[in-house]
């Protein structure tokens, strides 16, 4: 199964990933400018991404945990994510998302 990432400067890579990954762990594994410091416990917000708009029913709305660290960002939208909390599935192939600013390594 594929994801689409956009990075920061524009540029999108079709990545590949195993069903139950989590979309974050994907991103980083293909060297994507992907912070990811907290690995997934949900205890920051450097795997922010924006999901694209025809796949925000399928991802579905972020838990109020995931809210709270969202919040510690100034770059959240409606769509913001954390792709960490997002799991790779076959609902999921073909999901396209865009790397926040906030989440970059530099």
């Amino acid at each position: 199964m594929n994801i689409l990432v956009t990075d920061q400067a524009g540029v999108e890579h079709e990545l590949e990933g195993l069903e139950g990954w989590r979309v974050m762990e994907v991103i980083r594994d293909w060297g994507l400018n992907i912070k990811a410091e907290c690995g997934g416990a949900l205890s920051c917000a450097t795997c922010h991404v924006y999901v694209d708009k025809d796949w925000i029913n399928v991802v579905g709305a972020p838990s109020d945990e995931e809210e709270d660290m969202l919040d510690s960002v100034g770059d959240v939208r409606p769509n913001s994510r954390l792709s960490c909390q997002i799991l790779m599935s076959d609902a999921v192939d073909g999901l396209k998302v865009t790397l926040a600013q906030s989440a970059a390594k530099d």
